[in-house]
């Protein structure tokens, strides 16, 4: 049995998910506030995340009946206490020694869901066994990377199925790296005590021999990236669900839904892939109308006040997703920091439902949103 992480303290004045960022400024080294922080080219998108969420406004109703109310939801057939989720985010340990197990922990004591990266630091067994002792847990996912190799991904597969993970949440937007400037500036590299432990003994691809004209990224790194026919594969492969993430466009989410996929999550990796793509809350929209109700869609990407989870069920989302904030959290006191930057979301959220006169999410339609043209 793994023993419980360290207990943190909340440093003093640290209130909100911004001061909880600026503090962990002054926790993490260079290369890892690059790691964590950065993201792809200008970074414009990782920006534009932050303020589409602060250009949609609010339109409250005032004395309606909101005693009794709650932020239950019902998602994949479970009722969760509120719709709030970790992201998965690689290699935790960089921003505190009880990493993904201290995440885990916290997740599970706040009723949130918890979402596993394929590059944790530590064992997806050890993180599963943490958060499943929760009689109140949110929903256990792992986020899945296809591997060049099919049988070590069915393996890995396999593992999750094995540990108790509930679904598998297959990261699409991604089939290489984005140009992440912050990160090469800072030099950023893993230290040698931190790795993908879930990824161990996977043999690297054997080389492509290019001819001149060739090049190395598109024939020979992305000869094996994923498709449509490999997502079939996995769902040949797997008795859990599958979410696609990293859908931005209508015709991709229209797609999934044509697959039976069990939901979509609008994201754009947290701005840390393709630069100058739409802000998540711009493009959620379009994937709500996409769908048209045939599965859940989830959304991430710049949320950082209850008012924003607010505004994201206004537009359609079924749940939202954290990452950033709560690795500051960890950054700051470990499974304490993460459970209070999730505290802090569940608090804001009902604070901004109970000022919207929101008695549940169900209430939280379009007409929440103050229409500005």
């Amino acid at each position: 049995m793994s023993s419980l992480p360290a207990q943190g303290v909340i440093p003093p004045g640290v209130v909100t998910l911004a001061d909880h960022e600026a503090h962990a400024r002054t926790r993490l080294d260079d290369k890892a506030w690059a790691y964590f922080s950065g993201g792809a080219a200008d970074e414009i998108t990782l920006r534009a995340n932050r303020s589409a969420w602060d250009q949609r406004l609010l339109y409250p109703r005032v004395l309606q009946t909101i005693a009794g109310g709650h932020t239950r939801l019902e998602l994949l057939g479970r009722t969760l206490a509120h719709p709030i989720l970790l992201a998965p985010v690689a290699f935790q340990r960089l921003a505190h020694p009880d990493g993904e197990l201290a995440s885990a922990y916290a997740a599970a004591a706040q009723g949130a869901g918890l979402v596993l990266s394929t590059q944790a630091s530590m064992p997806l067994e050890t993180v599963a066994k943490a958060f499943l002792g929760e009689a109140q847990r949110g929903p256990l996912w792992f986020q899945l990377y296809l591997q060049h190799d099919r049988g070590f991904t069915r393996e890995l597969v396999q593992r999750a199925e094995n540990a108790g993970y509930e679904a598998l949440v297959l990261t699409v937007d991604a089939p290489t790296s984005g140009a992440r400037d912050r990160e090469r500036r800072a030099g950023f590299c893993l230290p040698p005590h931190i790795s993908a432990v879930n990824l161990e003994g996977l043999q690297p691809p054997s080389p492509t021999r290019l001819t001149p004209g060739q090049s190395a990224l598109f024939d020979g790194l992305l000869a094996s990236a994923p498709t449509w026919d490999d997502v079939a594969w996995l769902q040949s492969i797997t008795r859990l669900p599958i979410l696609l993430k990293g859908v931005l466009h209508p015709a991709d989410a229209r797609q999934a839904a044509a697959l039976q996929l069990a939901g979509i999550m609008v994201s754009n990796h947290g701005g840390r892939t393709l630069d100058t793509t739409p802000a998540t809350a711009s493009a959620l929209p379009g994937i709500v109308q996409a769908v048209a109700g045939d599965l859940p869609v989830l959304v991430d990407g710049g949320i950082r006040r209850g008012t924003d989870i607010l505004k994201a069920m206004a537009l359609g989302a079924s749940a939202v997703l954290v990452g950033r904030p709560y690795v500051y959290g960890l950054a700051n006191a470990g499974a304490l920091g993460v459970a209070h930057v999730l505290r802090l979301l569940r608090d804001e959220l009902e604070i901004a439902m109970a000022l919207c006169g929101c008695r549940t999410l169900a209430q939280a339609t379009p007409e929440l949103l103050f229409k500005t043209d």
